[in-house]
């Protein structure tokens, strides 16, 4: 069983950054395409960037220039570096590994972007 923990969210002001991390436990990470979605208040949950394990990576245009994904498989950790914040950043933060048909999420860190 794979469990997922993300860690790094809080409260930040617009324009500042953040880095989130989410460590997986289990011998499928370096296998396993690896994503950050995040869930606003009353909205679905969407996809903010994903790496494949080839170290590709997409990110969504609403981020792209400020959100980078990165893996370190050594560490079995994925990481979200989000910098210039923007007030409609906030949301809860998740990661996802996903290996073949099977997924997995993390519990969600909370990411609040105001002043």
């Amino acid at each position: 069983q794979v469990q997922l923990v993300e860690s790094g969210g809080g409260l930040v002001q617009p324009g500042g950054s953040l880095t989130l991390s989410c460590a997986a436990s289990g011998s499928i990470f370096s296998r396993s395409v690896l994503g950050w979605y995040r869930q606003a208040p009353g909205k679905q949950r969407e996809l903010v960037a994903e790496i494949n394990t080839g170290g590709s990576t997409r990110v969504v245009d609403s981020v792209k220039d400020r959100f980078t994904i990165s893996r370190d498989n050594a560490k079995n950790t994925v990481y979200l570096q989000m910098n210039s914040l923007k007030p409609e950043d906030t949301a809860v933060y998740y990661c996802r590994l996903q290996l073949d048909f099977r997924a997995y999420w993390g519990q969600g860190t909370q990411v609040t972007v105001s002043s």
